[in-house]
């Protein structure tokens, strides 16, 4: 038994944002495994919340990754969550003081950003996890597990489904800060979908794809389906406001704990804020209080990915906005079995074929239900720092690692898509 004592990986945080406190709070859960030992945030309320969940020295708070830089390597790595324009600008220099990252996704925004962080990577050699979860939760962990013993043969089909819900579309792909590419620098494919296509490349192993077609299209939030004679702000001038499905009373209002990290982040600081800040905020100039039909999102509500792998086989991936439960499915066709399920019900279910007389096929079932399962995108958030923790340590990729080499797939196949969505075939040059 390996009894030999190893320190904590010592992480400090950039961009001091919702997912890298999530991520920050392994490090409390397992103080053996990594310590929290400084954050760089412009926004002082953000920098004392970590200074005060981590018990940081004013020295180790930052108010910006280019301070942070200026200083030599003050830890082992960075968990960076920082918006995903300033990746590049935050991770290149940091990566090139010799610090190993945990990278939230999507971890570049067109080809030009990825080739720059791939080429900061090689050459410091650093130790770099995109931070795609999904990978790590038992749903898909345990099927791509069946997929790479060869339980189903060969893969011939891929398909994947992700319903983003009507609250989740409206609050971040439509009012929130992901609505507008211009502004904020990602597709919707790439913001919301570089999980699924990142699985199916995953799932796929080493067969890469080599053409693609997608179709798609903003149908459903527009100023053309706005309801008559509505308002602009929920709250101030619309006769829908207790009627719409959509209006910020029903769903900030009278759900204040749903989507509060995004909606009352400008009450950051306010332990429960009272009901009158709420509603000032939602009356003034934040869009989470205007009218989603009304608002400048150009992001796509819908689109499909099709894509043909080197071998032959085949990949679809659906996207659908504005369902009433969120959801994701998977179906995995192999030549001697299948494998489908649901992410949300996490269970799912293994057919093989099975020709003795009597036969047609055996059918295997998993139920995957467990109380830790509910924790951070099924259970995958903690067990992805864990990996984190052990990559850094090692250097050893694992089964589910989504190191920057092993992520340029899909990324390069979300590229693509978005460029030629609505058009022809396009051909993958990897």
């Amino acid at each position: 038994m390996d009894t030999e004592k190893r320190s904590p990986v010592t992480a400090i945080i950039v961009g001091c944002g919702h997912r890298s406190l999530f991520y920050g709070q392994y490090a409390l859960e397992h103080p053996e495994d990594m310590k929290i030992v400084g954050v760089a945030d412009p926004d002082p309320v953000r920098r004392k919340i970590a200074k005060d969940r981590f018990s940081l020295p004013d020295s180790m708070l930052f108010g910006s990754s280019e301070e942070l830089c200026a200083r030599p390597r003050l830890a082992d790595a960075i968990i960076n969550g920082t918006m995903d324009r300033q990746h590049v600008p935050t991770s290149v220099p940091l990566l090139d003081l010799g610090y190993h990252m945990l990278l939230e996704k999507p971890f570049a925004c067109d080809e030009d950003e990825l080739k720059i962080i791939d080429e900061a990577v090689k050459r410091n050699r650093s130790r770099v996890m995109i931070c795609h979860v999904l990978r790590y939760t038992p749903f898909y962990h345990s099927i791509k597990e069946h997929i790479a013993a060869g339980e189903i043969g060969d893969v011939i089909s891929i398909q994947t489904n992700e319903y983003v819900s009507y609250d989740h579309i409206a609050t971040c792909y439509v009012r929130g800060k992901w609505g507008n590419s211009d502004k904020c620098g990602t597709s919707m494919l790439l913001a919301k979908c570089c999980h699924d296509l990142d699985l199916m490349m995953w799932m796929a192993g080493d067969d890469e794809p080599v053409a693609l077609s997608s179709f798609g299209g903003l149908k459903q939030f527009t100023k053309e389906n706005a309801p008559e004679g509505c308002g602009t702000k929920c709250l101030v001038d619309c006769p829908y406001v207790d009627t719409c499905v959509f209006s910020a009373k029903s769903m900030y209002l009278d759900h204040p704990d749903r989507w509060k990290f995004y909606v009352w982040s400008a009450l950051e600081g306010i332990e429960n804020p009272p009901d009158e800040d709420r509603v000032a905020l939602l009356k003034s100039d934040a869009s989470y209080g205007k009218c989603v039909y009304r608002l400048d999102n150009n992001v796509v509500d819908r689109q499909t990915v099709s894509v043909r792998f080197r071998s032959g086989a085949v990949g679809v991936h659906c996207m659908i906005g504005g369902s009433s439960r969120a959801a994701r499915t998977i179906k995995v066709v192999g030549t001697r079995g299948e494998i489908y399920g649901g992410f949300e019900d996490n269970r799912y279910r293994i057919l093989k074929i099975n020709t003795a007389p009597g036969k047609e096929y055996d059918v295997y079932d998993y139920d995957l239900n467990d109380a830790e399962v509910s924790r951070g995108h099924g259970g995958g958030d903690m067990e992805m720092c864990r990996d984190f923790v052990e990559y850094v340590r090692t250097g050893k990729e694992s089964l589910a690692c989504p190191s920057v080499e092993r992520s340029v797939p899909a990324y390069l196949a979300v590229f693509e898509a978005d460029r030629v969505m609505n058009s022809s075939v396009s051909t993958l040059e990897l």
